[in-house]
């Protein structure tokens, strides 16, 4: 089995390799913009066309012959992804890009034999702590403190830029990895919500940080000073910079913290069931406060985590219905109560059996028990 995993790397380039990542970022978007531009008169233009065109474009704007090759076969294969999302009305139609937002291009990994010697143009060397890019050479890196190799064979890499200044490397690598299942022990089940991110059927609690909430002052504070400020100009760019670090300080502390609870959870546990929420359709018809605390909660991202951990670690996930009535059910005696679509009730008495009920805690109970039933099920049919 290939399993595709991406390594991010903070990378630290000299002046002049600064200067050459512009640049390319420059040329790549320079591509885009064209071809974009030139396929609102030819629709019928393929992706074939267009690699042709682009020798072609080359001759006529000789900067391009610059940066390296393969960013900008990458550019016009972006631009073919985007059309055919377009057409498949998965997103809008393509827009032009600009200097701005966060900028990257990736780079292809080529390799090539001379005298019975393997030569690449994408190699990470985690002992001295540099990669080796094409047209930038070597550039120190940091990242993966206690691995001492990259496994696998490097497909590509992408250098980016953010908005904060900083740049990166997300370096892309397929292994084939013999995942041996494990033999299921223990179950849980999961309970996504809003004022705990996390309630487990073994009764633990993981609170939800609400990280954006606690720098939403400073924020406002200084959107509204930037609302003030001329466009373009030296401290409406310092100010622009303050809110990117502020919002990537914002991504660092969720990611950290997700993936934490993730493998907590796939550690601890053998085969892991949620509910498939559609947190699309959660968005819809409902207060602003209600749609603000559920994007913070990042549900989506968390539930994505687990699903691709218990992949890669020979565990079983499974997604129960959408519309499982989980909190409704009592897991004691069964019977569904309706009158528990209030989300305002937390804890509750059943009125058949009269058990004491935490409301999260019960579906999660409910869902590992219906994950139970699928797993018992899928069972018996192999």
């Amino acid at each position: 089995m290939e399993i595709y995993r991406a390594y991010k790397f903070r990378l630290y380039p000299t002046n002049e390799q600064k200067k050459l990542i512009n640049k390319t970022l420059g040329c790549k978007r320079f591509v885009y913009n064209y071809y974009l531009n030139y396929l609102k008169d030819n629709n019928s233009i393929n992706r074939f066309d267009l690699h042709k065109d682009l020798p072609k474009l080359k001759e006529e704007n000789a900067f391009l012959k610059e940066v390296d090759s393969t960013v900008l076969c990458s550019a016009v294969d972006d631009l073919c992804k985007a059309f055919n999302d377009y057409y498949a009305k998965r997103k809008g139609y393509p827009k032009f890009k600009n200097r701005f937002s966060k900028q990257s291009y990736r780079t292809s990994c080529i390799r090539s034999i001379h005298k019975e010697k393997e030569y690449s143009n994408i190699e990470v060397d985690l002992l001295i702590r540099n990669i080796k890019l094409p047209k930038l050479g070597k550039v120190k890196i940091r990242g993966f403190r206690t691995k001492n190799k990259i496994e696998g064979k490097i497909l590509n890499a992408t250098i980016s830029r953010e908005s904060t200044g900083k740049y990166y490397v997300s370096v892309v690598v397929v292994k084939d990895a013999l995942i041996e299942k494990v033999t299921p022990t223990s179950i849980v089940g999961i309970d996504l919500g809003i004022k705990d991110l996390v309630v487990t059927s073994d009764g633990i609690k993981y609170s939800n940080e609400k990280v954006l909430m606690k720098y939403e002052r400073r924020l406002k504070r200084l959107q509204r000073k930037l609302s003030r400020q001329v466009k373009g100009s030296k401290n409406y760019l310092k100010t622009k910079e303050k809110i990117a670090k502020i919002y990537a300080k914002i991504k660092n502390y969720r990611k950290h913290y997700l993936n934490d609870i993730a493998n907590e959870i796939v550690n601890d546990h053998d085969i892991i069931v949620t509910e498939n929420l559609l947190v699309k359709d959660m968005f819809k018809d409902k207060k602003k406060a209600f749609n603000k605390s559920l994007s913070d909660a990042c549900v989506s991202t968390l539930r994505s985590l687990i699903e691709w951990k218990c992949k890669i670690k020979g565990k079983i996930y499974y997604k129960i219905n959408t519309y499982y009535p989980s909190s409704q059910i009592c897991s004691h005696c069964g019977y569904k109560n309706s009158k528990l679509k209030n989300l305002s009730i937390r804890e509750y008495d059943c009125p058949k059996c009269g058990s004491h009920n935490d409301r999260d805690i019960n579906a999660s109970l409910n869902i590992s028990l219906e994950g139970l039933k699928l797993h018992y099920n899928l069972v018996s049919i192999v």
